[in-house]
């Protein structure tokens, strides 16, 4: 009788994540499926639409890694995330430390510092574009006042400038993502921790490295995956505000991706490009499960 009930139940549990599946396997599976089918042919504008393509296997792959745009990409992408990271990690970890206290308004001034993630980035993105701006940017105005400059700096036309501001406008929206994931983590620390520390003498630096930071490790990994993850196959950003520009200096892998399929229009190599950004992303995403997988058996 019980085990009629329980296939009963898993019947009704698979019935329930049917519409899960099929949504990930149409919306999400298909097309990465498709998208390496199509880094292993020459597809163009004249053959997308046409069956019969040719099989190229790793030319693509080939062909992309022996361009150095490609290679400035890679290396674009991965200054832009860890850039990224240190700052949104750092100081959104402040800001966790900081409204982790009991204090007036603290929930309101929190509230605020949301806004800047729950914005689209497009507007993020336009809003940074427009303050970053050589002729009328509100950044040049300010400086100029303060006569720390003596003319506009072109923020956004020079290759050492730009990605220094794209980094910026990142870390505006992911600081309070990483403020808000670990004041959950802080919070559900058990005060008593703190407290038997406290009677046996510890110092808030002891506390500090002895008890936060190990019991917020989990919570501290989560973090710096997600954010990788998120940084890491940035494109909206980039391309609305830099393009990719100026002269490649802020090319990274999506944007990179992009041009070769939409502007130049082979296909097959965008998709080898897209495919290397998608095994960045796997190899981490791997490492990250080895690593809780650890911590679960410790």
């Amino acid at each position: 009788m019980n085990s009629k009930s329980e296939k009963r139940e898993r019947r009704i549990g698979y019935f329930f994540i049917l519409p899960a599946v099929i949504y990930m396997l149409i919306f999400i599976g298909y097309p990465i499926v498709y998208n390496w089918i199509i880094s292993l042919q020459d597809v163009t504008a004249t053959t997308l639409a046409s069956a019969a393509r040719d099989f190229v296997g790793l030319d693509n792959f080939k062909a992309i890694f022996s361009d150095v745009t490609f290679r400035k990409s890679v290396f674009h992408t991965f200054v832009y995330t860890i850039g990224c990271l240190v700052i949104q990690f750092s100081l959104g970890f402040l800001l966790a430390m900081f409204f982790v206290k009991k204090f007036t308004l603290a929930k309101p001034i929190r509230g605020f510092i949301v806004i800047s993630w729950m914005l689209p980035v497009t507007v993020t993105a336009l809003v940074f574009k427009f303050m970053f701006g050589e002729s009328s940017g509100i950044i040049n105005t300010i400086l100029m006042n303060l006569h720390l400059i003596k003319s506009p700096i072109g923020w956004l036309l020079k290759g050492n400038t730009a990605m220094v501001v794209l980094i910026i406008a990142n870390s505006w929206v992911g600081i309070p993502f990483n403020m808000l994931l670990l004041t959950t983590g802080l919070n559900n620390i058990p005060g008593d921790v703190y407290e038997a520390a406290s009677i046996d003498g510890a110092t808030s630096v002891q506390k500090f490295f002895k008890i936060t930071i190990p019991l917020l490790k989990p919570t501290i990994m989560s973090v710096l995956i997600l954010g990788f993850v998120l940084t890491f196959k940035v494109f909206d950003l980039v391309y609305v505000m830099t393009g990719g520009g100026p002269v490649d200096a802020t090319e990274v892998l999506s944007t990179y991706s992009y041009k070769l399929s939409f502007q130049t229009f082979h296909f097959g190599e965008g998709a080898a490009a897209a495919n290397v950004l998608f095994i960045c992303l796997f190899i981490v995403a791997l490492i990250y499960l080895k690593t809780i997988s650890k911590d679960e058996t410790i």
